[in-house]
């Protein structure tokens, strides 16, 4: 009965609209007198065809029609009337097609769920990264660590031994060179392109549909949800923006910078995963109260 009634005040909605429209265009076209001319009647013609006249039309009398005035008017009253309405054109309840059906509904969870997965993926390929670039500072110690004991072997005599100078050189090198192979792994693996990617995917797909699953909830409800999953959603917003605007400073080498990046992504991350509970129980109210498409 409720799907019936609102079809009825839609399609009464729309009568209102097409007779404001109707209206205008009638008057405008409406013939303007044109002073002192006038078309020749038909008995003046007469001497040059005969004239079929059986009802005899050529003296009826045609009604004037209301001037442009009086019709603008009447569309002026159908347009406030229309608009007085209730639930209007901006009425919810299958008014906006698709928008308002499932398959729209789900893209933001749906890309929700992509883009933390992705957020994962950026978290250890930026950790990775962060590892391969420290590698090298820590080779360059155990060098420096190592070159002590390695020159006072050297300074021995031929013959004399030094079993705890010759261990400690071993030991050192030892972690020298599982590093560096740890390193040459590591560069083989492009992580700085692999973390720029997925980070630009995250800030442009997850930034977009963040906005989009709101937009979506406004138009099958008319109104918005304030809550704890509306708020820490814009808050991982806006620890991706921020992160992503400390990138130049990190591409010259300041150190506060990255790890600002580092601190504002891991906040993000605690967040969207805070989120899961809260998002799941709204993806099954959008799953009940909605259809396909």
């Amino acid at each position: 009965a409720t799907d019936r009634q609102a079809s009825r005040r839609s399609n009464r909605n729309d009568m209102c609209v097409l007779l404001a429209i109707a209206l205008p265009l009638c008057a405008a076209l409406q013939v303007p007198e044109m002073g002192s001319r006038r078309t020749p009647q038909l008995g003046q013609v007469a001497s040059r065809a005969p004239v079929f006249d059986p009802l005899n039309l050529k003296h009826a009398e045609v009604p004037e029609l209301p001037p442009a005035s009086a019709m603008l008017g009447i569309s002026t009253a159908a347009v406030a009337a229309s608009l007085s309405l209730p639930e209007a054109a901006f009425a919810k309840g299958g008014e906006y097609g698709i928008f308002e059906g499932r398959i729209i509904s789900l893209a933001h969870p749906t890309v929700m769920a992509i883009c933390y997965a992705a957020t994962a993926w950026a978290a250890f390929t930026g950790f990775q990264w962060r590892r391969l670039r420290e590698i090298g500072n820590q080779i360059t110690e155990l060098k420096a660590e190592q070159a002590g004991p390695k020159k006072q072997l050297d300074a021995l005599s031929e013959g004399q031994t030094n079993p705890s100078l010759t261990a400690q050189v071993a030991a050192l090198q030892t972690q020298i060179d599982e590093l560096t192979v740890t390193r040459k792994d590591l560069a083989g693996s492009n992580l700085r392109d692999k973390h720029y990617q997925v980070g630009s995917v995250i800030l442009g797909l997850g930034t977009s549909f963040a906005i989009e699953g709101p937009v979506n909830t406004f138009l099958r409800a008319q109104k918005l949800f304030p809550g704890p999953h509306l708020y820490a959603g814009a808050g991982v917003v806006v620890c991706w923006a921020l992160a992503a605007s400390l990138v130049p400073l990190m591409q010259k080498g300041t150190d506060s910078a990255r790890s600002a990046h580092i601190a504002l992504n891991a906040i993000g991350i605690l967040l969207f995963t805070w989120q899961l509970p809260t998002g799941w129980e709204i993806a099954q109210k959008v799953v009940q109260f909605t259809k396909f498409p």
